[in-house]
């Protein structure tokens, strides 16, 4: 049954995405207002071309403390080579996928195109209704 879903059926459609060039500081503040662990960045004509993570974050973190600069833009702390997962796939291969690496969440992409993300916890949420 499980392999039957796809990445489409649970994905987050609606998504807080960020441009290259937004502070950092507003980034982070709108991580932790919508309570999630990072967001794709796509330039201006709506391409992936990065994403932010908490991880990504810890690094002003850092430089603040280090340093006391609490500057930068997303580009400067953003990781771009990302790894995705097209819309049509299994919840079945996510979950592997998520076995086999380290991320929580893969934006899901649709002939090229951002078109949500998945998170571990949207395999679970197929799981659950399983039950």
């Amino acid at each position: 049954m499980l392999k039957s879903i796809k990445v489409s059926d649970y994905m987050a459609a609606s998504l807080v995405t960020f441009n290259p060039e937004t502070e950092m500081r507003l980034a982070i503040n709108q991580l932790i207002e919508m309570r999630i662990s990072g967001a794709p960045v796509v330039d201006d004509h709506g391409n992936l071309v990065g994403l932010l993570s908490e991880q990504d974050c810890m690094k002003v973190a850092l430089s603040a403390g280090y340093h006391n600069d609490f500057g930068g833009r997303v580009k400067d702390y953003m990781s771009e080579n990302v790894a995705t997962i097209d819309a049509d796939t299994s919840i079945l291969e996510l979950a592997q996928r998520f076995i086999d690496s380290p991320y929580r969440r893969y934006p899901v992409m649709r002939n090229s195109r951002l078109v949500g993300q998945v998170s571990r916890r949207d395999v679970l949420r197929a799981l659950e209704k399983l039950t």
